[in-house]
C-alpha cells in the first residue's frame, strides 16, 4: 500500500469504484476470494472479498453480518487513530453480491505474531492491537492475523467475529496481561469514546454499522479499560482461538 502514495480515503474510493477482473476462492469456513481489480487509472491491484452469500451460520453470532463487522472493525480503528487494519469497504456489486472488500497486504506468512513478539521494536504495534481486540471483543485473533509488511508495519486482518454484546475475546495476544496500558493509547481511547458519545461525524461510519446493543457494549468496554487501564487477563471461558496461527 505504501508504494501507491495514496491515503486511506483514496484507497477506499478505489475499492468502491474499481472493476472486478477476477475472483479466486481460497480455503475458509466462509467464502473468501482473492479478487483482482482494475482501478479507473488502469492499474490492477488485489483485494480480499468476503460476500454475505458465502457466510456460514454460527451458533454464537447472528447469521448474515460478518462482512458488516469486518468494515465496522476498520471504522473503529480509524476512529481510534490506529490505522492497522487495511482499508475495508462494503461493496454492494461484487460478483457474489454484497460483501466486504479489503486491500490485500503483501506479507510473509511465516512472520506471524509468534515471531513478531520477539522483536522489541514491534511491541508497541502489537500492544495497540491487543487493546483494540478488547474494545472490539474480537473472538478470533489468531497469530496469522497479524501481517507484517516490508516496511515493518503490522496489519490486522479477519475481524468478522467482533462486536458481540457478550464477552467473546479469543486471542493469542495475552503477553502483557496486567501491565499498564501506555498513556498514548488511553488518550486515543478517550477521544474515540467522546466522539461516539457525541455522535460526532468522525464516528458516523462506525455508528451506522453497529446495532444499538453492540454499540453500547463497545462503549462499556472502553469505559472499563479507562477505569482500570491495564492489559486484561484472559476471561473465564475459552480464551484462545483455534488454530493458534
Amino acid at each position: 500500500m505504501g508504494e501507491t502514495g495514496l491515503d486511506f480515503a483514496d484507497i477506499e474510493r478505489l475499492l468502491l469504484e474499481s472493476e472486478f477482473l477476477d475472483c479466486r476462492q481460497v480455503w475458509s469456513s466462509n467464502y473468501v476470494y482473492i479478487a483482482q481489480l482494475c482501478a479507473p487509472t488502469g492499474q490492477p491491484f488485489a483485494a480480499i472479498y468476503k460476500p454475505l452469500r458465502g457466510e456460514s451460520p454460527l451458533w454464537d453470532f447472528p447469521t448474515g453480518g460478518l462482512y458488516r463487522r469486518e468494515v465496522a472493525a476498520y471504522r473503529l480503528a480509524q476512529l481510534l487513530g490506529w490505522p492497522f487494519i487495511p482499508p475495508t469497504v462494503v461493496r454492494k456489486d461484487g460478483p457474489e453480491g454484497i460483501g466486504s472488500l479489503q486491500v490485500y497486504i503483501r506479507h510473509d506468512p511465516e512472520q506471524h505474531f509468534f515471531v513478531q513478539r520477539d522483536s522489541p521494536e514491534l511491541v508497541p504495534q502489537l500492544q495497540r492491537i491487543a487493546v483494540f481486540d478488547i474494545i472490539a471483543n474480537n473472538a478470533d485473533r489468531k497469530g496469522g492475523h497479524c501481517l507484517i509488511d516490508d516496511d515493518g508495519r503490522i496489519w490486522g486482518i479477519d475481524h468478522g467475529l467482533c462486536f458481540h454484546p457478550q464477552y467473546k475475546v479469543r486471542s493469542v495476544i495475552w503477553d502483557w496481561a496486567e501491565q499498564p496500558i501506555p498513556e498514548e493509547l488511553l488518550g486515543d481511547l478517550r477521544a474515540a469514546h467522546a466522539a461516539i458519545d457525541a455522535c460526532d461525524e468522525r464516528a458516523a461510519g462506525l455508528l451506522e454499522l453497529l446495532a444499538p446493543d453492540e454499540l453500547t457494549a463497545v462503549r462499556r468496554r472502553m469505559e472499563q479499560l479507562l477505569e482500570d487501564p491495564r492489559f486484561p487477563l484472559p476471561g473465564p471461558h475459552r480464551h484462545y482461538p483455534w488454530p493458534l496461527v
